[in-house]
């Protein structure tokens, strides 16, 4: 039998540090940085890319109790277990604190950025769309405004349709993690993205993609949100 989760009361505080306008070049062109991001990642990550497993070799569930700041409204408590097991080891048991939901702060792009400024962990963004669809990413550094992709190896998508897909790194592309002030996205490739979303946090894409050759993550291409959070990993 499941432990029970446990919540601390552990208080979060936007940080209203004003975001700088970026260019918003095409989405699917590499930056400089983002050929070297990943570069010292591991060669198993790609061993790991076409994995599609409730639980990673090795991982006892036990072994993975993270403590969350209050109670998702998106996950239960079992979900929680099975996606931590997939986070790197120095995260298993990790505290989650709730940056951002549109439940609490609204729907804007600008307020998840705000919200992250000065933040220097892993993050986990996780959506429930209108069609009840469970899915997000893991990213290895919080969200922010960039002119190119950033990230590394250990950023992956995941899928709860109903159990639990993860999707790697292929080393295809370090097409991590970009943003705007208009959109944001995980993953990329050949002008499409794995996981992408508009300014106002409600209208949503996903597609296959070279960077995780991910499966689409909600039952259709286009989604709406329904509730969204965004904890920092730490």
């Amino acid at each position: 039998m499941l432990r029970a989760m446990h919540y601390s009361p552990l208080v979060n505080h936007l940080n209203e540090a004003p975001v700088s306008e970026e260019s918003s070049d095409e989405d699917d062109k590499e930056c400089e940085t983002c050929r070297s991001t990943g570069a010292n990642e591991s060669s198993s990550n790609s061993d790991l890319s076409a994995e599609n497993t409730c639980r990673p070799p090795g991982i006892n569930e036990d072994s993975c109790e993270p403590i969350l700041s209050e109670e998702s409204k998106v996950l239960l408590g079992e979900q929680i277990k099975q996606i931590s097991m997939h986070f790197p080891p120095r995260l298993t048991a990790c505290t989650w604190t709730l940056e951002y939901s549109t439940m609490k702060h609204g729907t804007s792009l600008r307020t998840l950025y705000r919200s992250m400024h000065g933040l220097d962990c892993s993050t986990f963004i996780v959506i429930k769309d209108t069609d009840g669809q469970v899915f997000g990413a893991f990213c290895s550094s919080p969200l922010r405004v960039s002119d190119c992709f950033y990230g590394t190896g250990e950023t992956f998508l995941f899928s709860f349709s109903p159990e639990l897909q993860v999707f790697k790194w292929t080393s295809e592309n370090s097409f991590f993690v970009k943003g705007n002030l208009d959109s944001f996205a995980f993953g990329g490739g050949r002008g499409i993205f794995g996981l992408w979303l508009d300014g106002d946090l409600y209208h949503g894409r996903s597609h296959t993609c070279d960077t995780f050759n991910n499966d689409i993550l909600s039952k259709t291409e286009d989604f709406f949100v329904h509730v969204m959070e965004a904890w920092a990993l730490k």
